[in-house]
Order: C-alpha cells, then structure tokens, then sequence
C-alpha cells in the first residue's frame, strides 16, 4: 500500500512538464528550434505539435520496450524509435502542410535529435510503465508548444504587426524588426525564462516549499546525459 500511495498521480505526472519542469523555460532544453522557428505563430503550433506527437508516441514504445533493449545499446534505440515516427510526421506534413513544411525547413527532421525528446526516452520513459511515459511526453509536449506559441505571439506582433498572418497593429505603429531577428528571440526567451521562474518562486512560497529547486532541475538535466556515467566506467 505504501508503494501504491507514493505513485505520483496522472495528473502531476502530466502537468509538471507546464511549468514545474518546463523542458525550455525551466531545463533550457530545445533551445535551437526554439529560437529559430518562433518568427510566426503558425511555426510555433506546428513545431509544438509535431514535437508532442513525437514525445508521446516514442514514450510508449521505448516504455514498451524498456526491459527488451540491452543497457549499452539504449541511445541508439531511442534515436531509431524517434526517428521513426519523425519520419511520420514529415510524411503528414509534406503531404498536407506544404507551407509549414517550408518555413520549418531542417528544422522538422531535427526532432529526431531533440534533447527533450530524447531527455523523455531515457530519463522517465525507459524506467515507468506506458500510460506514465504517455502523460509525461503529453505534458512536456504541451509545455514546449505553450512555449512556442507564446514566443511566436510575441516576435510576431512586435516584429511583423501581425499574428497567424493577420493585421493587429494600427499602421501608425511600425514594427520592430529586430524581434523576428535571433537578439529579439534571445530578449524575449529571457523574458519568459525570467517569468517563468518567478510564477514557480511565488507558487512554492504559497505551498510553503522551499524556493530554491536548482540543484533538483540540474539533477533531472543531467540525468538525460551519459557523459559522466561514461567518464565513471572508464575510470
């Protein structure tokens, strides 16, 4: 029973990768698609999605299969697994998203080499059964795409004058181009990263938790990386 009452809930399970352990703002994963793709808000759903998909679908195989694939050969099983159902998602994108399929560029097949998706495959996937690695892709995927949407939103608005392509800045306002450059996606990642740290800050304070969760964040980080453990073998 006392098992049974320390397993985390599906709802924490799904709603830490929001905000608790963010993949972008709070682990600063993912940070290349991030900063290159969020010009538009269209390119920021379609990353979001297209990643989401990828997270959810590779966490159940590699759950699946977590007891079936031989320590030493888990990285290249992982990057199979995922580059699996990319390939899927470049199929339904070329086929059906042309433009997006355009504007996403490398971008799209990169997925396979994500360190979020790949973080997921080793850090909670391989070690917890199917509907737990499911929810967690779930919630980190749905994390990242809040991400990208509201770094779109916002280079788009103040970049272009638009958002999803239509007008919402008077024409008296002249956009400021710099934020659909890299130092406006720099500035506004920032922004969010800053924010985000607080919204936690004041929500742990409330629940009477300690403020301070940065050597927990860089444990979880680390834990996706089998540098040291390589380095450790070798001595």
């Amino acid at each position: 029973m006392a098992a049974t009452s320390n397993k985390p809930s599906a709802l924490s399970v799904f709603s830490k990768g929001l905000l608790v352990e963010n993949p972008t703002l709070r682990q600063m994963l993912g940070l290349c698609p991030t900063l290159a793709v969020t010009t538009a808000v269209t390119n920021g759903i379609g990353m979001g999605v297209a990643t989401t998909f990828v997270l959810v679908c590779s966490g159940i195989v590699v759950s699946l299969l977590r007891n079936a694939i031989p320590s030493n050969m888990r990285l290249p099983a992982f990057i199979t697994v995922i580059a699996g159902f990319v390939t899927i998602v470049m199929m339904l994108v070329e086929a059906y998203f042309p433009d997006l399929n355009a504007a996403l560029g490398i971008y799209l097949p990169l997925i396979v080499v994500n360190c979020i998706v790949l973080g997921r495959a080793e850090v909670f996937a391989s070690k917890h059964p199917a509907r737990d690695a499911a929810l967690d892709g779930l919630g980190m995927g749905v994390g990242f795409t809040i991400t990208l949407v509201l770094m779109s939103a916002i280079r788009e608005v103040l970049g272009a004058g638009t958002l999803a392509g239509f007008q919402v800045l008077p024409d008296f306002i002249t956009p400021m181009n710099v934020f659909v450059m890299p130092p406006g996606g720099f500035a506004v990642l920032g922004v969010l990263i800053a924010a985000s740290v607080a919204l936690e800050m004041r929500r742990r304070k409330r629940a009477g938790e300690p403020e301070d969760d940065a050597a927990a964040t860089q444990e979880d980080i680390c834990a996706a990386c089998q540098i040291c453990d390589a380095k450790e073998r070798e001595a």
